[in-house]
């Protein structure tokens, strides 16, 4: 199939405009895998203590030395990043994934060390509290903390154990800083199914206006959120997974199988064959050549695909970034214009992870977007077989690991053909105007409220708006204005909180928007909701201009966002400033003290909210 016009436009646009930056990277990438295996050349002091606790046998392997005499060929060693605690349902699987590794490298000869820990939070636990604020630069805090965990250059593999929000992009960027490594990442999936989503936010929309208590909500929630494994729906989370298929990270299919499966062990243990099949000497594939322009792009395609989370539109430019790879939202655009939306996966639909999975899952997805020609097909994975293996579909016969074709839609309520799509564009859409740009997760709100006009309501955090709702102060067209939220006034947190009741409002006939510099995530729902404001008010950013009353319309088909204001009043209009107790209270309490230099040195939204350029 012949490449889309569009897609090889805006990758050729990608690969001119990131030359520079790409070939920099790549002359470290080279330096780096010319050299010796650090086992070899490092001192023997240093060695010495880079194995000391491994059992015996190990330990020979790894440095080529058995009882003090060289023996040869020296074992390739894993390095294993993991991401484990048990706090989290979506990692707490990964406690044991270390074991089966190591017996796996065992039988093949080779080695394998637990490099290094990372930190893993929850939005879900964190969202509408201080901890929140911590929440997008943890992803740095990760990538740094993945650096760390490899700098013992012992490695010729590594292994990424992890699976949530800010987790898989924190060790992708990490990975990528010692991108002469081979690297596989390693899923727990999903938690099975429990209460849907509709029904847990129908509960929540009930408790936001009063009508449940406190018991009631917690056993729902629970109910929703029941066991090991991610959330089922399709959040950043989930989102992560099916862009690690798309780039040809995981061994196939790899993503979406539930925590506790026999299937999901034997998948675990073929992580540790597909990353010592791509060591030096076999089939050479580190990760810094594996993760090209055309590989961002197939992911890009991927999410806009499935109307994956709004996250991405931060996290994959910072992850480009890393690999000297440039990209912006005008990109994600120009794909989103022809990518097809082929799936309806809640919040864009009913279905959980798990239906989604059931009727063809990544697997389909990727088969029709590159049967459509919009993937690139000539991209290196961590398979020989290339692309097309990851449209395959996993199972296990007789304790074999078999894959077989995905076949067509199980079910074409949740997923459909290229030739027939529930709609013709992507689900993520760039709004532009004179409030700056910012983008809106289309697919999740219903086709009659794409656009929005209404009068603005201006406030400073989530809480002012809580409380306006509960005072009934919000009952008419309303365009809610929710700025101070960016990266450097308080770290960018999502503001899951908002949904409850704006849709309460939206319920009620009223027209509802949201605009904020702040984020929503994969959670971003059927209310209109314009986010990652940039640049945002904090900076300078028109936001801060607005005033109660001022008409916005928020325009999801024209892909605008406008305040509509004089011109020449709007010009002069004066920069509110950040309320002096939001300034005081912002970066106290909750750890937010050692955020300080993240919160100054971060960029725009759109740059990837980088805090280490």
């Amino acid at each position: 199939m012949t490449l889309h016009p569009i897609v090889a436009s805006v990758t050729a646009r990608i690969t001119e405009r990131s030359r520079p930056t790409r070939q920099a990277y790549l002359q470290q990438v080279d330096a780096a895998s010319s050299q010796d295996p650090g086992a070899l050349r490092l001192g023997c002091a240093n060695v010495a203590h880079a194995f000391a606790a491994m059992p015996e046998g190990d330990k020979g392997r790894a440095t080529a030395l058995d009882n003090i005499k060289v023996v040869a060929p020296r074992a390739p060693n894993i390095g294993i990043v993991n991401a484990y605690n048990d706090l989290l349902s979506a990692h707490a699987p990964l406690q044991h994934y270390p074991d089966l590794i190591k017996d796996e490298a065992r039988k093949l000869g080779a080695t394998a060390q637990v490099a290094g820990g990372v930190p893993a939070m929850c939005d879900g636990v964190t969202q509408g509290t201080p901890g929140m604020e911590l929440s997008l630069f943890s992803r740095d805090v990760i990538a740094m903390a993945t650096a760390v965990s490899l700098s013992h250059d012992v490695f010729d593999a590594a292994l990424m154990l992890g699976v949530c929000d800010k987790i898989v992009p924190g060790l992708l960027i990490g990975a990528l800083q010692f991108g002469h490594l081979p690297t596989v990442f390693v899923p727990a999936g999903p938690m099975t199914s429990g209460l849907s989503n509709n029904e847990k936010s129908k509960v929540r929309e009930q408790a936001a206006l009063g009508m449940v208590g406190r018991a009631e909500l917690l056993e729902a929630e629970s109910k929703a959120y029941h066991g090991e494994g991610t959330c089922t729906f399709y959040g950043t989370a989930n989102s992560n997974q099916m862009l690690l298929e798309a780039m040809g990270l995981h061994v196939p299919g790899t993503a979406f199988i539930n925590p506790g499966e026999g299937l999901r062990t034997e998948l675990t243990r073929e992580a540790a064959r597909t990353v010592l099949a791509l060591v030096k000497g076999q089939n050479f594939t580190p990760i810094g050549r594996l993760v090209d322009e055309r590989c961002i792009v197939n992911a890009m395609v991927a999410l806009l695909a499935t109307g994956g989370s709004t996250n991405h539109l931060i996290h994959w430019v910072a992850v480009a970034r890393a690999a000297g790879i440039v990209i912006d939202w005008d990109d994600f655009s120009a794909l989103s214009d022809v990518v097809p939306l082929l799936t309806r996966v809640y919040p864009n639909g009913s279905a959980d992870v798990n239906q989604f999975q059931a009727a063809g899952g990544p697997g389909y997805v990727i088969r029709e977007l590159l049967d459509a020609g919009l993937m690139h097909t000539d991209v290196l994975t961590v398979r020989a077989g290339g692309l097309r293996e990851f449209t395959r579909i996993p199972s296990a016969q007789n304790g074999q690991l078999v894959w077989h074709e995905a076949g067509a839609s199980k079910d074409e309520s949740v997923v459909r053909p290229a030739s027939s799509p529930f709609s013709a564009s992507g689900g993520l859409k760039l709004l532009q105007g004179n409030l700056g740009r910012s983008v809106i997760k289309i697919s999740a709100v219903p086709e009659a409220l794409h656009t929005i006009e209404a009068p603005a309501r201006v406030f400073s955090s989530q809480d002012e708006l809580q409380v306006a709702f509960k005072a009934g102060e919000l009952d008419r067209d309303i365009v809610c204005v929710v700025r101070w939220q960016g990266p450097q006034a308080n770290g960018m947190p999502e503001l899951h909180k908002l949904t409850p009741p704006l849709a309460v409002l939206q319920g009620k006939g009223f027209k509802v928007a949201l605009v904020t510099d702040g984020r929503m995530s994969g959670a971003s729902g059927k209310v209109p909701a314009a986010i990652h404001v940039s640049p945002e008010a904090a900076a300078g950013g028109p936001l801060a201009k607005v005033q109660d009353g001022d008409v916005i319309r928020l325009d999801g088909i024209a892909g605008t966002l406008q305040v509509l204001v004089n011109e020449a009043e709007w010009a002069n209009r004066p920069l509110a400033e950040m309320p002096t107790d939001l300034r005081a209270a912002n970066g106290v309490g909750m750890g937010r003290e050692l955020f300080a230099n993240m919160r100054r040195n971060a960029l725009k939204a759109e740059e990837g909210a980088c805090t280490w350029l």
